[in-house]
């Protein structure tokens, strides 16, 4: 296949490759605290803002129900979130996170910080120029509501 002929298909292969690898490092340092990489996504997420609605969460992950749910379920398993039905309306489910798992953010983000310094001083700045250019392009991927 020609990279020119197909600049998008390339792209799509340059992000997934970097994405896999990039993941790759951080798992190394998630897999000391007993989390995976989706895993640490909920919970860094929760850390900002804890008591979403799991469909809120899934909109911030771009995920369904059918992902998040088991996910979430492991995360209870291992008492770091709590699942609470609504009470006027029992469809809704919101996450709240237990003392455990407000207190893993402490050891998480201390362990993040030395990857985070590792990662700089091997790949440089140009990762920072990168991040506005990326959101923009996610954004425009993501599928509009109507």
């Amino acid at each position: 296949m020609n990279n020119s002929e197909f600049p998008f298909l390339y792209l799509s292969q340059l992000l997934y490759t970097s994405s896999r690898l990039m993941i790759q490092q951080v798992q190394v340092t998630l897999n000391e605290l007993g989390l995976t990489y989706l895993q640490f996504l909920v919970l860094s997420i929760l850390w900002e803002e804890d008591g979403l609605k799991v469909h809120e969460l899934g909109t911030k992950l771009s995920l369904d129900s059918g992902t998040l749910t088991p996910l979430l379920k492991k995360l209870e398993a291992q008492n770091l979130l709590k699942r609470k039905r609504g009470e006027e309306d029992e469809r809704t489910v919101s996450i709240h996170l237990t003392y455990p798992g407000k207190s893993l953010q402490s050891k998480t983000l201390a362990a993040l910080v030395l990857l985070e310094e590792e990662m700089s001083s091997s790949l440089g700045k140009p990762t920072e120029k990168l991040i506005p250019q990326l959101e923009v392009f996610l954004e425009k991927l993501k599928p509009s509501k109507k």
